[in-house]
């Protein structure tokens, strides 16, 4: 284990997402196109739910918890991205590398809680339909969510004060787009097997936890769906479930792939890939799969669109 902070490394270089100079112009209006649909999509979601009253329950409290989180979550990866795609040298500052590394993983915690808690009431409200309004109450729903972001914000120092405190001497360049563990890792000067299975357990506890949590919730509620005495009612309930199911198992899936696995040599373009995913693709498709699914949502948006 390290024993004290010996950092030489003034600044880490990214590779970036590309090698092909040509490609980088078409992948940075790409990326910016994402990134603008993300932050309209997500923010548009907070508007409704918040000016009207009508959303005003504990559903549409996580959605819009979860959009806000998505704003964030794409914005400390994403910009810094696009500017590295027009840019000769994509530098970064070792305190600014570990500030976004803490608030990447701070809000990629959020989320994995945030999808918990929201399978969670999805399960109340199919399963217990007349106890609903007393176990998710909309006081209960402001705890779970607060509890989501302090408990969050508070896990993700643990791993960052652990990976700062290693040697990093040099070499600085990081073969990625953002400040991972992997990466970070490999620059180290000195490989330490028992922090990186210390990390790999650590981010186990949460990812599988809030995974299992999840998935559990929804094998609850696809039971519940196949009692539905009417057919039509049985494939529009799981037509909205297997589309939450999608985005979850992406999101799950991704971070399952990226940080919890054997250390050792990866293939850093696939990394690459399954890291924008994560990154650029679930934060687009959650507001679209949670609110154009949704019949309140969308009743609510054509009152407006009529004044």
């Amino acid at each position: 284990m390290p024993g004290g902070n010996e950092t030489y490394v003034k600044e880490f270089i990214f590779h970036g997402i590309s090698i092909n100079e040509s490609s980088q112009a078409a992948l940075f209006m790409l990326f910016l196109l994402f990134y603008i649909l993300t932050l309209t999509g997500n923010i548009s979601i907070i508007m409704l739910v918040w000016s009207n009253t009508s959303l005003h329950k504990p559903m549409y409290i996580f959605l819009s918890n979860l959009s806000f989180v998505e704003i964030w979550y794409t914005t400390t990866t994403v910009p810094k991205m696009l500017s590295g795609l027009l840019s000769q040298i994509n530098s970064i500052s070792f305190k600014g590398c570990f500030t976004q590394f803490y608030f990447f993983f701070s809000c990629g915690a959020t989320e994995h809680l945030l999808l918990t808690i929201m399978g969670y009431d999805r399960y109340l409200a199919i399963c217990y339909p007349l106890h609903y309004n007393i176990l998710m109450s909309n006081k209960k729903c402001c705890f779970f969510a607060a509890s989501c972001w302090i408990g969050a914000f508070l896990w993700s120092l643990f791993p960052i004060i652990l990976i700062s405190k290693l040697p990093f001497c040099g070499p600085n360049k990081i073969n990625h787009f953002l400040c991972d563990p992997g990466p970070l890792l490999e620059l180290s000067c000195v490989r330490y097997f028992s922090t990186e299975l210390i990390l790999t357990l650590y981010f186990a506890i949460l990812v599988f936890s809030t995974s299992s949590f999840t998935f559990i919730s929804y094998a609850f509620i696809i039971r519940t769906i196949l009692r539905i005495p009417s057919a039509s009612g049985r494939r529009k309930a799981f037509s909205t479930c297997a589309s939450h199911l999608i985005v979850v198992s992406i999101f799950f899936g991704c971070v399952m792939y990226m940080y919890i696995r054997p250390s050792g040599n990866h293939p850093f373009p696939l990394d690459k890939v399954i890291a924008v995913f994560y990154t650029v693709v679930t934060p687009l498709l959650n507001p679209v799969i949670y609110t154009l699914r949704n019949k309140e949502v969308l009743e609510v948006v054509k009152k407006m669109m009529r004044l």
